[in-house]
């Protein structure tokens, strides 16, 4: 497939000193000196964000590897932001696009365009660390005077506007669910009953937690969390003992506030695992817990070193770990002898994938995987198409999405409520991103495979006994998009 070359042009408004989109037309064609190209034309629109018509389907076009060049008559006709332009010119070089400013010279097929890219991205590295410390300056100065911080209300609580220091704001108010927290806490401060034992009632009666079926680690999470308490001087000694940065007096905890527990001012550069150095304050809401239940919970918890999930999150001891599913509910396998349901092992909402001995799940696939590619093999001729620059471009953006995916669950175990909502918000939102990614892989792998790589995974599959974790692991991503595992079968999504 050929590839064209691209103008775009962008005009905001029309002004006497401004260029016209036609003469910004004429300049970029001088500079392709005859080549033919394709215009893109955003007239109306800012050029401080990328939230233009034009240059979207500018952008998806180089995505889908029909873009080899993209002329602009100036930089800010394109970005305005370094970080969006630095953004940009990574998509770029990932899809092998040359980028010229036909007035600047600034073409990145030349040694001093290069440089200059570089000294780009520099500047809008600058750029996200003084706005991640100005985030962070912000929300320790919040914090500290009791403003709810930001995202959706914990679960049992809703939001409602407020004043706090003559400033606009939202605070905590019960809702419906209020009573579910309620009856968490005093299940939990039996000596006799297991959080365990909470989501499995919690699952009969069909108490859900927003929307979802109850699971030990956020029951855990909701539990430890001192958004639920009435806190007086007994909670102010708690968190005092336990090393946390109180901001109010100790007169102040009457039992008429309940509290917020913030990750302090580090807490975007450090993840905190403990009590040390985290700040307390004073809420305007009312806790829904007496502190003395609330205690009882949270020592419990301390004490109780079988409550963090024994499970991994992933089935990271084996090679399998991220494709192989539960078949009956989609849930991820997790691994130690046995392959198990995660979902069945939480809250036996689900019949469970029965017995499945990972070694022999493993030796099935292994022996699949080889079977499949000796027919890919004969119907290709081991000599599949080259590589597409849109399945570069998907491939890229399934990493980042997995990474991104990966940072946001490493934080939820000592994430603050606030964090906590935002991060099972946000990756909801990359796992649909991520499947989208998959199925759109999987349809065009068969014909952008190249030989290199038939022959790499030929040679690993002959090789199994001797090749280690990673090199399998580099197997089982390159043929299969996801294994769906029961006790009477095991179906596979292949990727060839």
């Amino acid at each position: 497939m050929n590839r064209i070359n691209a103008i775009y042009v962008r005009q905001s408004v029309d002004k006497k000193d401004s260029i016209s989109i036609d003469s910004q037309v004429e300049f970029c064609e001088y500079e392709l000196k005859g080549e033919s190209s394709k215009v893109y034309k955003d007239k109306g629109y800012s050029g401080k964000n990328t939230d233009r018509p034009a240059f979207k389907d500018l952008m998806r076009d180089i995505q889908n590897g029909l873009i080899s060049k993209v002329v602009v008559y100036k930089l800010d006709r394109i970005s305005r932001s370094i970080m969006d332009f630095a953004n940009m010119m990574g998509l770029f070089q990932e899809c092998n696009v040359e980028f010229v400013s036909s007035t600047e010279k600034f073409d990145t097929s030349t040694p001093m365009g290069r440089a200059m890219l570089n000294i780009c991205i520099v500047f809008a590295q600058l750029e996200r660390e003084t706005i991640q410390q100005r985030i962070r300056d912000a929300y320790y100065s919040r914090s500290t005077k009791g403003f709810y911080a930001s995202g959706k209300a914990p679960y049992g609580y809703k939001l409602k506007p407020t004043v706090i220091d003559g400033m606009r704001t939202k605070m905590l108010a019960p809702d419906a669910n209020a009573e579910a927290v309620k009856l968490m806490y005093e299940m939990y401060s039996q000596p006799e009953t297991s959080i365990g034992e909470i989501v499995r009632y919690f699952t009969e009666q069909g108490i859900t937690l927003r929307d979802s079926s109850p699971r030990t680690s956020a029951i855990s999470n909701l539990i430890r969390n001192p958004v639920y308490v009435q806190a007086d001087l007994d909670i102010y000694e708690f968190f005092k003992n336990q090393g946390a940065n109180i901001i109010n007096e100790a007169a102040d905890f009457v039992g008429g506030n309940s509290c917020y527990l913030y990750q302090g001012k580090n807490a975007l550069e450090k993840k905190q695992t403990d009590l040390k150095d985290q700040m307390l304050v004073l809420a305007p809401h009312e806790g829904l817990v007496d502190s003395g239940t609330w205690l009882k919970c949270r020592r419990k918890l301390l004490n109780n070193t079988a409550v963090a999930p024994s499970l991994p999150r992933k089935a990271k001891n084996t090679w399998l770990a991220g494709k192989i599913k539960c078949g009956r509910c989609g849930s991820a396998l997790v691994a130690k002898q046995y392959f198990r349901c995660r979902t069945r092992a939480e809250n036996k909402s689900c019949e469970g994938c029965g017995t499945l001995r990972t070694h022999e799940v493993e030796d099935f696939v292994y022996q699949e995987m080889y079977q499949k590619m000796s027919e890919f093999r004969s119907l290709t001729s081991g000599t599949p198409s080259k590589a597409n620059p849109k399945l570069t471009a998907l491939r890229v953006e399934l990493e980042r999405v997995e990474v991104e995916i990966e940072k946001l669950l490493d934080t939820l175990a000592d994430a603050t409520p606030t964090l906590l909502s935002y991060a099972n918000t946000r990756i909801e939102k990359l796992d649909e991103r991520r499947q989208d990614a998959i199925r759109r892989i999987a349809d065009m792998t068969s014909e952008t495979m190249t030989a290199e790589q038939v022959n790499r995974i030929t040679d690993y599959l002959e090789r199994w006994d001797d090749i280690g974790f990673d090199d399998r692991r580099l197997v089982v991503d390159g043929l299969v998009t996801r294994i769906l595992a029961t006790k009477e079968s095991i179906k596979f999504e292949w990727k060839i």
